[in-house]
């Protein structure tokens, strides 16, 4: 019995002879029986000749209904479709429409986006866009996704129809679309950047309507456009309410209302104090950058004690505060002339470990010249040449001053040249300040040749009065060459002198009496 069904199983038909055993008849008709139970006859054809079909089926599936071809012929109607954009005259909707039937398939929704972006940025096509969302609307049933539409807010917003934006976000279920908070904050964008913030009340009724849940990044984008307008009061309250109402409070908007406090400039530190007590009230903990405001906004407007105790607190909350939190704290007690405490303070920093900066020699420099102390101010010059700090232009224009006015001419333009030799470019002012302090001193042959390096250099234009002061005082020493050559080299830069210049000439004349000295004087 086995092996009938093995050869069965293997094609091989089966011999009618009868078995060789005493039970042949019982197992012939036993198979017969079964046969006849199975309905089994032996094939007269090989399997491997079916190989190719399935059970029960004649032939395989279409290969033109399958998902590949309706991506290919996707592919086929937006190249057709982006080929007639080429043409200006082309109306896309009909060309969408024509390429899609073209190869017998439905329009997909990124086909409208892409020819939403075509018209968008194309101004003379703007009035086919509400065509196209007109037969999104009413002619296709496909779910709109919710980028198309958020996408064509930020061009209305961007093209100053802002009616067309709101009248859009509006419109977002009827395109079988739910709106969410993303469209939202795109209109709620576009409403502050544009400025029209008395339509936001109304937006916002409009979207609870729709279902819409109001998020903390709806009010983050409020509290900034009222802090750019100046309405810093009506942003802090706002936050409050979002404290009340049990919202979570990003950090990001405490600094934002925090800077926009401190450039205000009707707002006082005491302000500024208790807004950032209530605050922490609340759970938030200033940063670095929020102290660093606050020190700013004190140092500035303020006076530099409560800086320090800005500072202060600064350090309570461990936070290390940097080099620029005491650079604007020293340049503070260094103009309200406390060099006491700014001594204390340029140590502290040191202590610290704290690396100064050119802003802090040149705060404390400053300082140690306005004591008169202008030894002690190069000493510190060339402590910072030692430390790797080079010296700029404001260090070396705060050291002349003192210098000049402390009768040290010669030290004066030793550094001068050791500016000039350091490839620094000295402006007009510095070359005036030296040589306001020449002639203070009487040093005019100095002052004549410094001038002249001045005049060849930059354009002096507005140094009539250095002119003047110059020329006055060659006249009264008798140097009636040299004044004559500042006369001439203010002609050739188109510089008049002024009164004193001609009093002083005029007084020189009035000694001669010789035309040939005259002469022999102005040529």
């Amino acid at each position: 019995m086995k092996s009938f069904f093995l050869q069965w199983r293997r094609g091989v038909t089966v011999p009618a002879t009868p078995w060789p055993h005493t039970s042949q008849t019982k197992d012939c008709s036993l198979i017969l029986f079964l046969k006849s139970s199975l309905h089994l006859s032996t094939p007269s054809w090989s399997p491997v000749h079916n190989c190719y079909l399935r059970k029960r089926r004649k032939w395989p599936l279409s290969p033109y209904k399958t998902q590949w071809h309706l991506t290919f012929a996707h592919q086929q109607a937006m190249q057709n479709l982006k080929q007639s954009v080429k043409s200006s005259k082309t109306h896309l909707l009909n060309s969408l429409i024509d390429s899609f039937a073209m190869y017998e398939c439905e329009p997909f929704p990124k086909a409208y986006h892409f020819v939403i972006k075509v018209l968008a940025n194309n101004p003379s096509r703007w009035d086919q866009i509400p065509q196209v969302l007109d037969h999104i609307q009413k002619v296709e049933t496909f779910e709109t996704p919710e980028f198309i539409l958020i996408d064509l807010i930020k061009f209305y917003g961007d093209s100053n129809r802002i009616q067309g934006a709101i009248e859009l976000f509006y419109r977002i279920p009827n395109f079988r679309c739910n709106p969410s908070v993303h469209s939202l904050k795109a209109l709620l964008l576009v409403l502050c950047e544009k400025g029209v913030l008395e339509i936001i009340p109304q937006v916002l009724i409009k979207a609870q309507l729709m279902n819409i849940r109001i998020e903390e990044s709806c009010f983050g984008i409020l509290i900034r456009a009222l802090c750019r307008i100046g309405k810093v009061n009506y942003a802090a309250e706002l936050l409050n309410h979002m404290a009340n109402d049990g919202f979570n409070l990003d950090g990001r908007i405490f600094s934002y209302i925090l800077k926009a406090m401190g450039e205000q400039k009707e707002c006082s530190g005491a302000e500024i104090m208790c807004f950032l007590e209530e605050m922490c009230k609340l759970g938030f903990s200033p940063n670095r950058g929020d102290w660093y405001d606050v020190i700013q906004f004190l140092a500035k407007k303020e006076n530099a004690t409560d800086a320090i105790k800005a500072l202060r607190r600064m350090k309570l909350d461990c936070i290390d505060p940097d080099i620029v939190c005491y650079n604007l704290i020293l340049d503070r007690l260094v103009l309200e002339e406390d060099y006491v405490n700014a001594d204390k303070v340029f140590d502290e920093l040191l202590v610290l470990g704290l690396v100064p900066n050119v802003f802090t020699y040149n705060s404390f420099i400053n300082g140690l010249c306005k004591q008169n102390k202008v030894e002690e101010g190069i000493k510190m010059l060339r402590c910072m040449e030692e430390l790797g700090c080079r010296p700029d232009l404001v260090t070396y224009s705060t050291i002349l001053p003192s210098l000049v006015a402390d009768g040290k001419l010669n030290l004066a333009r030793e550094l001068m040249s050791k500016m000039e030799m350091k490839g620094m470019q000295l402006n007009s002012v510095t070359y005036e300040l030296v040589i306001r302090g020449l002639l203070t001193n009487s040093e005019f042959e100095q002052a004549f040749d410094l001038l002249q390096e001045m005049i060849n250099k930059f354009s002096v234009s507005d140094s009539v009065l250095l002119f003047d002061k110059i020329i006055c005082g060659l006249c009264q020493n008798g140097m009636l060459n040299q004044a004559f050559e500042v006369l001439r080299k203010m002609s050739e830069k188109n510089v008049g002198p002024g009164v004193e210049s001609w009093e002083a000439l005029l007084q020189v004349f009035e000694f001669i009496h010789s035309p040939n000295e005259i002469s022999a004087i102005i040529e």
